[in-house]
């Protein structure tokens, strides 16, 4: 027979309050009763009946985490972490996939906000009043997307595409193209006001394209754009737009990076399997995740949860935040991209002084020129 929560209050000497307790509100149990009660139920196997403590407790321990496109590979390190995150707490994490689609979205959150405690809306493509209107039927954490009033988990993208932009200038690249992603794409909003504050500064002509599909095909349909427009380098809204480019462009005859420069955002693993490989901005999906999820339990979500959604705006006994967390960016270089029509051309290296070439070097003299001291 498998063993009850009766079972672990009579080994531990407790009453079935206390167990219960224990596993639903272990803060309010006495340090030394708690441990001798989950010792008694490790020692039993026994394991709490998560409805059973739902109906008590008013939480599931379950989170949604609703996003916009499972077949990106920019997600999967995010659900990794945000559910290794969860799973620490004691929570269970439930993932859906609304393949770019708002619409989908709004119908997820209404779907999981009766069998979750909250949820993380990854890149969404809904309009900022709908989320802050879904808020109020089940916490919300967003992630990739700036909502004000709600709690955040923000990528430095702006930093990133600055970061990118500026590479790309001091290269001597004067003519440079941003693919630009989904319309509603709050990272595409924010790459396109910091890319063109970044080229304006570095004296460039930003020229952009989009908005286009965030996927590998978008990229290699606007290949064709990208010869004509005769720029020397992209920049492209995620990595796999950047790789569909380089693929269509070498379909088109145009060598990266030999004739177009091209930086991607993301550093996904395939980034680095390309040839040439991609000079991309990282972004932080896992630390993202693992933060979405430490976000949304701060919010101590302490009432029944029928008192959601019952038309007095936020939940009573839920205490909400509005913290909004900002993670760096870093750009890598890597192989595609190289220098533009305006690089400084390499300098020649001064005539030797000293001893002749029969004769020994004298102190300080290298005897031979290292890496470091060829000009780049």
């Amino acid at each position: 027979m498998p063993v009850t929560i009766r079972d672990v209050a009579r080994a531990s000497g407790v009453h079935i309050s206390t167990v219960s307790r224990t596993f639903s509100a272990p803060h309010l149990v006495n340090p030394e009763t708690r441990v001798r009660v989950l010792a008694c139920a490790e020692d039993l196997g026994y394991r709490p009946n998560r409805a059973a403590r739902a109906l008590i407790t008013g939480r599931t321990h379950n989170i949604g985490l609703i996003i916009a496109d499972i077949a990106n590979p920019f997600f999967p390190p995010l659900i990794k972490a945000a559910e290794s995150q969860a799973r620490h707490r004691d929570y269970h994490v439930f993932v859906a996939d609304t393949n770019e689609d708002p619409t989908a979205e709004e119908e997820l959150v209404h779907a999981l906000a009766k069998q979750v405690d909250g949820v993380l809306l990854c890149s969404p493509r809904m309009s900022n009043s709908l989320i802050e209107q879904l808020s109020r039927e089940v916490p919300l954490v967003v992630v990739n997307r700036q909502v004000t009033g709600l709690p955040c988990v923000l990528m430095d993208v702006g930093q990133g595409a600055r970061s990118a932009i500026e590479h790309l200038v001091g290269l001597g690249h004067r003519s440079i193209a941003l693919l630009g992603g989904p319309r509603s794409s709050w990272t595409n909003r924010e790459m396109r006001r910091a890319a063109g504050a970044a080229a304006r500064a570095g004296g460039a002509e930003l020229t952009v394209l989009g908005p286009n599909a965030p996927t590998e095909v978008g990229g290699s349909a606007v290949a064709e754009q990208v010869r004509r427009s005769g720029v020397s380098a992209v920049l492209a809204y995620n990595d796999l737009m950047a790789i569909g480019l380089i693929e269509g462009l070498d379909a088109l005859g145009v060598r990266v990076p030999q004739e177009v420069s091209v930086v991607g955002v993301d550093d996904i693993t395939l980034s680095r399997l390309t040839r040439p490989k991609l000079t991309t901005v990282a972004t932080p999906t896992g630390a993202a995740g693992r933060t979405a999820v430490d976000m949304l339990l701060q919010q101590d979500i302490e009432s029944p949860r029928n008192a959601r959604g019952s038309g007095a705006g936020t939940a009573l006994g839920v205490r909400r935040t509005t913290a909004q967390v900002m993670l760096q960016t870093d750009l890598v270089i890597r192989d595609s991209t190289g220098p533009g029509p305006y690089a400084r051309p390499a300098r020649p290296l001064a005539a030797p002084r000293g001893p002749g070439p029969h004769c020994p070097a004298g102190p300080g003299i290298p005897t031979a020129a290292t890496g470091d001291a060829v000009a780049s």
